[in-house]
């Protein structure tokens, strides 16, 4: 009984800094915060310090505002499988859709096989990158169009018009990442083994 306690306690004890963290990734203040939850700034400061145990009626507005699932805000402990258990969708026409991610509001990964279609070029907002694993994309960006190999990369913003599939009869394989109006991808690279 005493572990049950003691896991109980270190799972309470990282919710402040894992909501603060959130809070500082996001810009917010916490005046900014309260303003959205409907939770005071005082309660807000507590329980980001642990001064206050976190209720659900405080961690459904948080999850909500940070566009985060509930359980991870909590942390929950692992089930000792660290198996992934994807759920495919399959699409028209013999396409498969492979969510990666599980959290809305936030960056979303997908993996994704593309079965051959005729393209109708659509906007709406985000910002997306496509990954190639296997064949041959083609991508159809405003008045441009680009075949994308294994290994090759684009990114671009979804409000300009834009559509992608297979660049002949065969499917391709893609890793698909859609993200918020705003986002864009940080890439770090190192430096090469001459480079300062």
């Amino acid at each position: 009984m005493v572990d049950m306690d003691a896991e109980l306690s270190r799972i309470l004890d990282g919710i402040g800094p894992r909501l603060r963290a959130l809070r500082h990734d996001r810009g917010l203040t916490l005046e900014a915060l309260a303003e959205e939850t409907g939770i005071s700034v005082s309660t807000l400061s507590r329980v980001e310090s642990g001064g206050r145990r976190p209720t659900l009626d405080l961690l459904i507005p948080l999850a909500r505002a940070h566009r985060v699932a509930l359980d991870q805000l909590v942390a929950a402990p692992a089930t000792g499988d660290p198996r992934v258990h994807l759920r495919p969708v399959r699409r028209d026409r013999g396409s498969v859709l492979v969510p990666l991610t599980q959290y809305p509001g936030r960056v979303q990964v997908f993996k994704q096989v593309l079965a051959r279609r005729e393209p109708r070029l659509v906007t709406h907002a985000g910002y997306e990158w496509l990954y190639v694993l296997a064949g041959e994309l083609r991508l159809v960006l405003g008045g441009r169009e680009t075949v994308l190999r294994p290994g090759e990369v684009a990114e671009f913003d979804t409000a300009e018009p834009h559509w992608f599939g297979p660049a002949g009869a065969e499917p391709v394989e893609i890793l698909h990442l859609f993200g918020p109006h705003g986002d864009q991808a940080v890439v770090r690279t190192r430096a090469g083994d001459g480079g300062a």
